[in-house]
């Protein structure tokens, strides 16, 4: 692992205990509560392993938190610059998708702000996320065509959607040349 991916595991691995002790769950509990496997939580909870987006998404959503919850420290004042070498960045086993925090990480919010990269023909299938959440999404370079439940939505460089996000949807670049896109999630005012 390297230095970043050491300190994002660590908060990460301190939030996911937390969150399971306030919950008195053991571990076999969590495991059946957010449908990833024991040994998977145990690795992720000792440090030993940064999950996926995608399974860090199941856990936040098994336990209604925003995703910020996990990437989030201790609070400290603001403001705080975000390096470009510093920010958390998250991505598919592949590495097709691409997802880099742009807000600090020891801030909880109800709003998240990420920069995306989707790779050549590359498709992302999302779960929903927890009720009342929207995604705000503008395409800085490339096409991304946006699936909201049975809805097709096609964007080139400069369009945005904003959309409910609490229903399956997938991101999906239908072109030979990497997509980058900019994310904004709310959370419902009850999420947080």
């Amino acid at each position: 692992m390297e230095e970043n991916e050491y300190a994002l595991s660590a908060v990460i691995a301190e939030n996911l205990h937390r969150f399971r002790k306030q919950r008195n769950l053991s571990l076999e509990q969590f495991a059946q509560l957010t449908g990833v496997s024991r040994a998977m939580l145990g690795q992720i909870e000792l440090g030993r392993s940064v999950p996926t987006i995608k399974v860090l998404w199941k856990i936040a959503r098994a336990l209604d938190l925003p995703l910020s919850n996990f990437l989030s420290g201790n609070p400290s004042e603001l403001p705080r610059v975000v390096k470009a070498n510093e920010a958390k960045i998250i991505s598919s086993p592949d590495g097709t998708f691409c997802s880099r925090a742009l807000f600090p990480l020891d801030v909880n919010r109800k709003v998240e702000f990420y920069e995306v990269r989707l790779a050549a023909r590359a498709v992302e299938e999302a779960k929903p996320h927890p009720a009342g959440t929207t995604e705000n999404l503008a395409v800085c370079q490339g096409i991304v065509q946006i699936i909201v439940g049975s809805q097709d939505y096609t964007l080139n460089t400069g369009d945005s959607i904003l959309f409910n996000a609490d229903v399956p949807h997938v991101y999906q670049n239908p072109s030979d040349a990497e997509a980058h896109l900019y994310l904004v999630m709310a959370y419902a005012d009850h999420r947080c």
